[in-house]
């Protein structure tokens, strides 16, 4: 089968079989023996697409311009021409490659043919601002935009407002979720889609119940089931239930088979089944899409200060204890190891709340001599709040410019921030709590990230270095681990063989407490 396109709004389609065509489509005419002409319209391109014809073209491939300051790239328009083809799709491109400037066009041809009439985006607080409105602004400013933030009566005067594309946060839609059900939303959009991964929280069944069979629902994350292959139950029980059983267990028990009472391992066939379950489904890797610069990455040991050695060596022996005669679950194990984390990173936090300061002299001034040897702007990322201020100012007592960002910072400030990085001068480093900036967020005014502890997510690691390898980087870029402690070796070690999943967790938690 052949499909062309003949004029703006005319399809040629060459098919053994043109009578499957014309009796479903008002508009087309059989030409001869084995060609059909269809008016290229998107109900049409609809009808053929839902009756799997091969590689069937959007009409927004001729009919429209896309607007705004940047020109598409060729992975963006064929990723638009997709969604604009699916009313539940996934957009699985990699970190950094364009994917939501690919919604934004979409979303504005929808908008502009009358097929849509409003849209929701829902995605994480910290690019709310940041990335979201900063994009449409760019890409089509002829639309109104508006951010449900604030309390509940701020967010629910943006929903009732006349805004065509409303941003909101996640934990944000249950506040107003009975004026989101009526303010006239027929396409949902969720950014960072894992945030809703499990189908147990109320995040992910407030957000469900606006979902009707008439809803557009595009979904897009690059890491869809990073950490396990059951994280992609909670994605395909949203967009189209009957893809998955109807109970989690049993879900489970297709991709996973249960070793004890705590931990599962992956049946041989969990990727094919996580693939066939998502869909339909678009992925462009940045090796595919984007000319850019290369991502080098490495490690500078930092051994721990003798404080620190005195009580990593307690923590684990009191570790060994608990283990003693008892199964350790997998969140019991990730607890225990980010006590070592915390502490290799140079603060700890005692049962009680109370914040313990050691030693971290060698890792400063490892820090400082990497910053010193920087090119262009720096990103810091520290895992724990209270080692942030250590670090911040170790930095600008040594005469550096910095900000930092953390949970704790508002999402209007977070957005000022991260716009001064990228446009001015200053300030020159960002001390930065990976959670809080880990999604979404273009900062490639730098080139060089530094890792001050280890992070036990695959996802966040791999999203918080996609902040300066991305569109628009035009510099070599490195990636710097500072790791001191035999548990920050072995969790990096994991993360650079694709994750640490809840079997490898509990193994290196046993490694960890047994290692002399």
């Amino acid at each position: 089968m052949e499909i062309s396109v003949i004029q703006d709004n005319l399809l040629s389609i060459k098919t053994q079989n043109p009578r499957a065509i014309t009796e479903v489509i008002d508009r087309s005419k059989q030409v001869s023996e084995e060609e059909v002409w269809v008016y290229f319209g998107m109900g049409e391109a609809h009808i053929l697409n839902n009756m799997k014809l091969p590689n069937v073209p959007s009409p927004m491939r001729t009919q429209y311009k896309y607007p705004g300051m940047y020109k598409p790239f060729d992975h963006q328009r064929t990723t638009a021409e997709f969604l604009t083809l699916n009313k539940r799709a996934y957009c699985f491109n990699d970190l950094g490659s364009g994917k939501s400037n690919s919604v934004i066009w979409a979303a504005d041809y929808l908008l502009s043919l009358g097929v849509i009439h409003r849209v929701l985006v829902i995605c994480p607080l910290s690019i709310m601002d940041a990335a979201w409105r900063r994009d449409l602004f760019k890409t089509a400013m002829h639309r109104s935009v508006a951010i449900a933030h604030g309390d509940r009566e701020q967010r629910t005067n943006i929903i009732k407002g006349g805004a065509e594309i409303v941003i909101i946060n996640y934990d944000g839609v249950g506040i107003v979720e009975k004026h989101i059900a009526a303010g006239g939303f027929d396409l949902i959009v969720l950014d960072e889609m894992t945030f809703i991964k499990n189908a147990q929280t109320s995040r992910w069944k407030a957000i469900n119940r606006l979902i009707k069979p008439t809803t557009w629902i595009w979904g897009l994350t690059g890491t869809p089931a990073a950490q396990s292959p059951v994280d992609a139950y909670g994605l395909a029980k949203m967009m189209n239930p009957a893809s998955v059983p109807r109970a989690f267990n049993a879900f489970r028990d297709m991709v996973q088979i249960k070793q004890s009472m705590y931990t599962y391992t992956n049946r041989l066939e969990a990727a094919d089944i996580v693939h066939k379950i998502l869909q339909p489904a678009i992925r462009f890797t940045k090796e595919e899409c984007l000319d850019l610069p290369e991502l080098l990455y490495q490690t500078r040991e930092v051994p721990l200060s003798i404080q620190q050695a005195k009580y990593y060596k307690l923590l684990k022996k009191e570790m060994l204890v608990e283990a003693a005669g008892v199964e350790i679950s997998a969140a019991n194990a990730a607890v225990a190891m980010n006590k070592l984390l915390q502490l290799s990173s140079g603060c700890a936090y005692s049962d009680t709340g109370e914040v313990i300061e050691f030693d971290i002299k060698g890792r400063t001034e490892e820090l400082l001599d990497i910053v010193s040897e920087a090119s262009h702007k720096v990103i810091v990322f520290v895992m724990f709040r209270h080692t942030i201020e250590v670090v911040q100012k170790a930095l600008t007592d040594a005469g550096h410019s910095v900000e930092v960002i953390h949970g704790g910072i508002p999402v209007r400030k977070r957005a000022e921030i991260f716009n001064n990085f990228q446009t001015k001068a200053d300030p020159k480093i960002l001390v930065i709590q990976p959670q809080a900036a880990a999604h979404g967020v273009t900062l490639h005014a730098a080139n060089l990230i530094v890792w001050w502890g280890i992070t036990l997510s695959l996802e966040t690691y791999k999203q918080a270095n996609a902040r300066i390898h991305r569109a628009g980087q035009i510099n070599a870029c490195t990636v710097v681990h500072l790791v001191g402690s035999a548990v920050e070796k072995k969790v990096l070690n994991v993360l650079e063989n694709k994750g640490v999943s809840q079997m490898r967790l509990l193994d290196l938690y046993k490694e960890v407490v047994t290692e002399k």
